[in-house]
């Protein structure tokens, strides 16, 4: 005859619920009672003891391998070393160092590197010439005046005033660097590409004043920016032009350019 704990044994292998009253119900003939003492189940054991097992097995497999050539193991052949070390067991043999110095060969980071830095106030005339200016302070109110009254004797149509923004690489500091020049030009391109959602259609390129690394960034090369694939010009900034008559003077000749350029947008492509 089959127990009462091995019956509910068999009802838990068979995945059934054993169900033990807790209430009498009214005129119920009372349950006999019984007392038995249930299995008690293994307590798990913990995951850095499994570890230790899986590792054990590894290292028992591997000394029961059979001998023969030497294969090239694949790269998780090392893991459990690896994470006996973590584990801070020390193996202390000659091939557990040499293991140790190599991790710690590949894990020296490269050194860090400088982002290129610069700054430019940046505006559009009419959605379609972008006119930069290298330069960190925003325009004074003579240079201001004084690019409008070059853009208005090119016969240029220009909002009065012209509003700038800031541009400024790295957009944070403290960030990762690996390729400076290549990195700083992706991100003016990025600018450049961003401009356009907001409706700016840009045929031409007016630089007023040289910085190293911005004429490093533009390729400008016989009157075209390589970076933007756009014609430009670029020549001495605002500052000089408003300090300078000799500088004006020498500008004339590239308004008379710009107004033809101007007039004639379909030809940008021909230039």
């Amino acid at each position: 005859m089959t127990s009462e704990p091995q019956r509910l044994q068999y009802l838990e292998a068979m995945g059934l619920t054993a169900w033990v009253a807790r209430y009498r119900l009214p005129h119920a003939r009372p349950s006999e009672a019984c007392e038995w003492e249930l299995p008690e189940r293994p307590a798990a054991s913990p995951p850095a003891e499994r570890l230790h097992a899986l590792l054990d097995e590894a290292d028992a497999a591997a000394r029961q391998a059979p001998s023969g050539p030497p294969v090239a193991e694949p790269p998780r052949a090392s893991a459990p070393k690896r994470a006996r070390q973590l584990l801070g067991i020390g193996a202390g043999d000659e091939e557990t160092g040499q293991a140790t110095r190599q991790e710690a060969t590949l894990d020296v980071s490269k050194p860090a590197q400088e982002p290129l830095r610069f700054t430019l106030q940046v505006t559009c005339v009419a959605g379609r010439w972008l006119v930069a200016v290298p330069r960190e302070a925003p325009l004074g109110i003579d240079q201001g005046q004084l690019l409008g009254n070059l853009l208005q004797a090119a016969g240029i149509a220009a909002e009065s005033p012209l509003v700038f923004e800031t541009f400024r690489w790295p957009p944070m500091e403290n960030l990762p660097v690996e390729a400076p020049l290549e990195e700083a030009r992706e991100g003016l391109q990025a600018f450049i590409e961003g401009t356009r959602r907001r409706g700016w259609a840009l045929e031409r390129i007016l630089v007023f004043g040289h910085d190293e690394t911005m004429d490093r960034l533009l390729g400008s090369q016989q009157g075209a920016f390589e970076l933007l694939g756009l014609p430009g010009w670029q020549g001495p900034s605002l500052a000089e032009l408003t300090q300078s008559a000799a500088a004006k003077r020498e500008l004339w000749p590239t308004l008379l350019e710009w107004r033809r350029a101007w007039s004639a947008p379909g030809s940008e492509a021909d230039d």
